[in-house]
């Protein structure tokens, strides 16, 4: 099952997605030029999004994006308990390498090599934390953290209690050190419980992870696939750009020109702003969200928590409708509604309606242009395929003719559109 989305929305005067030269992100499509906005960009607002329908008002686990996760969340807390840092930093670095699946600090058979004990032992006498992050952003989930700080605090417990005398003050002395090592070898045989009793938390790798996805490197951290799957969004039309020049007054010079005798700007400089109607496709693999979110298998989807998949899918919607993503906020206010929201629902392959626009829609009067469009598409597929969905449709202006082509007998409000998507997954 799939609840698929398309959005038309309008930004005037904008700067939504920058490239590494400051340039508004571009698309050759059907032989023009397109502004385009990244998934990327449009997920990282979206989970960010920080007011009415924010995914994290939800009581649910967050995830952790950061090269620092196992530095901020395991062995900082940690330390701070009293725990020495040469045996935190050689724990959380141990069970870091063997969830990463970092193969230079492991060996042919996922042990832990005496050598990188060493380093890491070293790092928490020099206090260098280099070795508790990792070379990319990894994605964890807070109760993942959880588990792995109380599995390393289990472990030092043990430590301490067995060798109390030799432990002091942080400092350990060189003829424990190999059954400290030895001990902490044991991670690495028990890794696939590990595995196991982090795959059985609950929305173990945190809500992000479960809509968005994960990648994993290793046997024991769990792969999430992306039950949520985002399209770049395009203009409908070619892109219409300006390079517009600014200037910043130094406010001293003006007004008391005697003191450095000169006038005029403190600053000049340009900058590129585009305006246009984009187009953009979100598709939601039901039984793949109720999946990661309720750790149930995909073909018994129906018996997992489809409240909570409802709930996600709900606000979505109003994500999606009105959280603009944007660059230069302060200058150029870039906050838009979506002008059409069409949802649709069904066990049949997703397919996107970007090749609505693959010939570019006249600007004047672009958004009628591009209803016209999209309707005409919408019908020649349901002519060729049949109508395999069912479908609602929340939107503005002309959309008389866009009824009538898109099957649906009338337009409703964005509140009602997210709902009914909402019951498609609660009564399927």
């Amino acid at each position: 099952m799939f609840v698929q989305l398309h959005a038309l929305t309008s930004y005037p005067s904008s700067l939504l997605n920058r490239d590494d030269a400051g340039f508004a992100k571009q698309l050759p499509f059907g032989g023009a030029t397109r502004t385009r906005v990244s998934s990327q960009c449009l997920k990282y607002h979206w989970r960010n999004f920080d007011g009415e329908n924010a995914l994290y008002d939800m009581d649910v686990p967050k995830s952790l994006r950061s090269r620092e996760t196992f530095e901020r969340r395991v062995a900082k807390p940690l330390i701070s308990d009293g725990y020495a840092k040469p045996l935190v930093y050689a724990g959380t670095a141990a069970i870091k390498a063997l969830l990463l699946g970092e193969s230079s600090h492991l060996d042919s058979s996922a042990y832990l090599k005496k050598s990188s004990f060493t380093d890491f032992v070293t790092a928490g006498f020099e206090e260098d934390p280099e070795v508790l992050r990792s070379e990319q952003v990894t994605i964890f989930g807070a109760p993942e953290m959880r588990y792995v700080r109380n599995l390393i605090r289990d472990e030092l417990d043990s430590l301490n209690e067995e060798h109390s005398e030799t432990i002091q003050d942080g400092e350990m002395l060189d003829e424990v050190e190999d059954d400290i090592y030895s001990q902490l070898r044991e991670y690495f045989k028990s890794s696939s419980d590990i595995g196991k009793n982090l795959k059985g938390l609950e929305l173990a790798s945190g809500l992000d992870a479960a809509m968005f996805g994960r990648m994993a490197t290793s046997d024991v951290l769990a792969r999430g696939d992306a039950a949520v799957h985002v399209a770049h969004a395009f203009t409908t039309h070619a892109q219409e750009s300006e390079s517009d020049y600014f200037s910043a007054v130094d406010e001293l010079r003006r007004d008391e020109p005697e003191e450095s005798g000169e006038l005029g700007a403190g600053h000049i400089n340009t900058q590129e702003l585009t305006s246009g109607l984009f187009y953009s496709y979100v598709v939601v693999d039901v039984p793949l969200l109720v999946s990661n979110l309720s750790g149930v298998e995909q073909d018994e989807w129906s018996e997992g928590n489809t409240d909570l998949a409802a709930e996600v899918m709900e606000r979505f919607a109003h994500l999606m409708a009105t959280v603009s993503p944007g660059a230069k906020l302060g200058s150029t206010a870039p906050y838009s509604y979506a002008q059409c929201l069409f949802a649709e629902a069904g066990t049949a392959q997703p397919r996107t309606l970007a090749n609505a626009f693959q010939t570019p829609a006249p600007t004047q009067n672009v958004l009628e242009n591009s209803y016209e469009k999209l309707g005409r598409y919408v019908d020649e597929i349901d002519q060729m395929y049949g109508v395999q969905t069912d479908r609602r449709l929340a939107a503005m202006g002309p959309t008389d003719a866009l009824t009538d082509r898109l099957k649906v007998d009338d337009t409703t409000t964005v509140p009602a559109l997210a709902e009914w998507t909402a019951n498609q997954i609660q009564t399927a």
